[in-house]
């Protein structure tokens, strides 16, 4: 195979772990867990703060994987995915792998825009080097391609 059919084969779909958005005017604002969440190429997540504001960053995702691989350098049993401060968390998908790619999530379609680098919050949020446990683990930033509705168990996988 070619490196650029390699780059496009997954051998399993990815699933939703976990959904928040933030209502609030501020980015401190508090976090709603949600059991499911709808987006727009307008607006991003329907509710959220961003209101689509910056269509590169519309939504952000974070590995399920990844979350357990912090925790255990920070030597914590584990970590709340709100204290993250991203919007869905998978599971069984490289997310990195999904570089200027189209992915389907629910109804929806979603193309990864870049990574989603840890802010110094972490530390706060996180306790003692928690900026420097979650650079390179911070999960990635996505626009939204076409709307709809997306909830916890919707598998994740390549358009």
């Amino acid at each position: 195979m070619e490196i650029k059919e390699l780059m496009q084969t997954f051998a399993y779909s990815g699933k939703v772990e976990w959904l928040s958005y933030r209502p609030g005017p501020t980015s401190r604002g508090e976090i709603l867990v949600v059991d499911k969440i709808e987006v727009s190429e307008k607006k991003g997540i329907e509710g959220d703060r961003y209101k689509g504001s910056n269509k590169k960053r519309q939504i952000t995702l974070i590995q399920s994987e990844h979350i357990e691989l912090v925790s255990k350098i920070l030597q914590k049993e584990n970590i709340d995915p709100a204290l993250l401060r991203r919007n869905i968390v998978v599971s069984g998908l490289n997310l990195l792998a999904l570089n200027n790619l189209e992915f389907k999530i629910g109804d929806a379609i979603l193309k990864m825009t870049g990574y989603c680098h840890p802010c110094s919050r972490m530390e706060q949020n996180l306790g003692i080097g928690g900026f420097n446990a979650m650079r390179g683990h911070g999960g990635i930033t996505c626009m939204v391609i076409k709307g709809g509705k997306i909830k916890i168990g919707d598998s994740v996988s390549l358009v």
